[in-house]
């Protein structure tokens, strides 16, 4: 039975054609290029192949290059800032058969999703600038030099954290997931963290989160959704991790909490509030980079499973004893919420899911986000790595086009998949019923989305 091999990153390069512009200073226009150990020609070629494809789609096209397929990789193009270029080459997977004696190659184009390669390629540039700033501001402060210096230092790490076998439509979508609350709990939250902002000056923005969904967050839309990305898939899982090593789980209940205790605890910040003269690791972080460029110090801090953050202007940094304040503010009142808040959310996650079909809803206007598609924890899909292929292949066929639309298939699998894209909210279902007839398929997604998304959705 012949096997096939996964998705795997070949090269991931950066460059600027304005700063090699002469012949022989061609090395000059890359300021970054993974593998680090390909030969300088190695390099110029790679840049000179991508310069020559987006200089000659120019001449027919106002968009900008997308992508290059080949038999064995294909490579993806991202304009990120004006004359900066990204550029992703992943490799194509194959599989190794015999047939009468002779090996046989058979490369399968259809696993990679161009989509799905630029959107992981976008969110990469997306995490440099929330922790590094934009391309153009890094040179405008300070210098060239020390731009290729931050790239390395970031995407030598970065690019050891990407799944690419694993990438689907979660990258496309990249939504946020919400957590539901009753009115009277969201109010405290709300008044909770007006109290914080109007007791601590320094706080600039706050954002609250539980079990690793937001409930609120002060900053605009696009930058928490690359904080929260940041938060849900590195900061936390390393955290819990380094939680885990320290003291190793029990099993047994919680400690009675006094008046006098609490279970908060800096995530960033200082490790143990009896030694001043350790603050701990605090991520710094730019917002707002297109208008106000706001850089501030992001300070988290949890309680059970909900969390605080706060972001303090860099200019405005607090002195020990404010972390102490923090901690004495936050722990009891943020632990008395995180106890509420779980009554709630262990009714919500009781009630038994159909097995009869999985979907995945996003609104493009809050970035709100809903799957059963994917494990919730590692955000890998649980279902068929075809049928995910299909949904991700609907939703590029949606971004063509800005009418409502609908697409209904019934797949070699026997199952159905359906994709509706209604006033910027798209949902996509799949129904394991083989033997049901497409009248049927429909009254049961109708069905679905009146139980479901009664109130956020509507669908003639």
């Amino acid at each position: 039975m012949a096997t096939r091999s996964c998705i795997t990153l070949y090269n991931f390069f950066i460059y600027n054609s304005n700063f090699g512009p002469r012949e022989g200073e061609e090395h000059k226009k890359i300021l970054f290029f993974h593998p680090p150990d390909a030969s300088i020609d190695t390099k110029i070629k790679a840049v000179g192949l991508c310069e020559a494809l987006v200089k000659f789609t120019e001449t027919f096209s106002d968009q900008p290059c997308e992508s290059l397929h080949t038999l064995k990789t294909r490579q993806v193009f991202f304009q990120a800032e004006k004359d900066f270029w990204m550029v992703i080459t992943v490799t194509i997977p194959r599989s190794e058969s015999e047939k009468d004696g002779q090996p046989i190659t058979e490369y399968h184009e259809e696993d990679v999703q161009d989509s799905v390669f630029r959107a992981v390629l976008e969110q990469s540039y997306k995490m440099f600038k929330l922790f590094m700033g934009t391309f153009t501001n890094i040179i405008e402060k300070t210098n060239l030099d020390q731009l290729i210096y931050r790239m390395d230092h970031f995407y030598s790490r970065y690019l050891g954290t990407l799944r690419l076998s694993q990438a689907d439509i979660m990258e496309v979508e990249n939504g946020i997931h919400f957590l539901p609350l009753d009115k009277n709990t969201y109010l405290r939250i709300q008044c909770f963290i007006n109290l914080i902002e109007a007791t601590f000056s320094q706080v600039k923005y706050t954002a609250f989160l539980y079990n690793d969904q937001l409930v609120w967050s002060g900053l605009e839309q696009d930058d928490m959704r690359v904080l929260y990305k940041y938060l849900t898939t590195s900061l936390f899982p390393s955290s819990l991790e380094t939680e885990l090593k320290e003291s190793p789980k029990t099993g047994g209940p919680l400690p009675q909490m006094t008046s006098s205790s609490h279970y908060g605890k800096y995530v960033t910040g200082p490790p143990n509030l009896s030694d001043p003269s350790n603050c701990g690791r605090i991520p710094h972080i730019y917002v707002n980079t297109d208008s106000k460029y706001e850089e501030l110090n992001l300070i988290v801090y949890r309680a059970l499973s909900a969390t605080v953050c706060l972001m303090v202007e860099t200019s405005n940094i607090p002195g020990f004893e404010w972390y102490r304040s923090i901690d004495s503010f936050l722990g009891p009142q943020l632990s008395s919420l995180a106890s509420d808040i779980s009554e709630q959310y262990n009714k919500r996650t009781s009630v038994p899911s159909e097995q009869q079909y999985k979907y995945i809803y996003f609104n493009h206007m809050n970035l709100a986000q809903k799957t059963t598609i994917h494990n919730r924890k590692t955000l890998s899909a649980i279902i068929n790595p075809e049928i995910i292929r299909l949904i991700a292949d609907i939703n590029a066929d949606f971004d063509k086009t800005v009418d409502d639309v609908e697409t209904v298939m019934k797949t070699m699998l026997d199952c159905w998949v359906v994709g509706k894209k209604s006033d910027q909210r798209e949902f996509y279902v799949v129904i394991n019923q083989k033997n049901a007839n497409l009248i049927e398929i429909n009254e049961e997604v109708k069905r679905l989305c009146s139980t479901h998304f009664n109130n956020i959705f509507f669908l003639d």
